[in-house]
């Protein structure tokens, strides 16, 4: 009986997290009324931003002209009637809204805007573990050797459970 409960509680939670993870990544891209889909990550002076489009159907190419960093160009994408294209962000960019537009034959013309945020760049590894970002060993060790633990104080209680012997 045991048995069954313990699985299902197993099966319960891979299936809310099997479920949760695609709305996990509907929540990192939302969708854009505009046409555009622009990915610009870390979108500070220096970062490159890439911009997608489906609007131009057919089309192969496209003209791109952001306010930031001027025209740019775009070209057919790994997917069919996508067109594909980047650009830099400049150093200096004062952080706020860069608008992207973007113009295809034969009188296709896009707009949508995005952030331009602080330069953030990292300077130094960060003090909050075991020595610096490079020693990956120890941390690795250490981890194996708590999950282990977890795992047999888990297997001797469930034996334990199940002999009956009691303390």
């Amino acid at each position: 009986m045991r048995n069954t409960r313990v699985g299902a509680a197993i099966g319960l939670v891979i299936g809310v997290l099997g479920l949760s993870a695609p709305a996990a990544v509907a929540v990192g891209s939302p969708a854009s009324d505009s046409g555009i889909h622009i990915r610009s990550g870390n979108a500070s002076p220096g970062a490159t931003v890439t911009v997608v489009t489906r609007a131009c159907g057919s089309e192969t190419y496209g003209k791109g002209t952001s306010e930031a960093a001027g025209a740019f160009h775009l070209f057919a994408g790994d997917r069919k009637g996508e067109l594909v294209g980047t650009f830099e962000i400049p150093e200096g960019t004062e952080p706020g809204s860069d608008t992207v537009t973007v113009k295809c034959p034969p009188r296709i013309k896009i707009t949508d805007t995005y952030k331009v945020t602080a330069d953030r760049t990292p300077s130094g590894a960060v003090a909050a573990g075991f020595g610096g970002a490079t020693d990956k060993g120890t941390q690795l060790a250490v981890g194996g050797v708590l999950i282990t633990g977890a795992a047999a104080g888990g297997v001797i209680r469930v034996r334990r459970r199940l002999s009956g012997i009691r303390t």
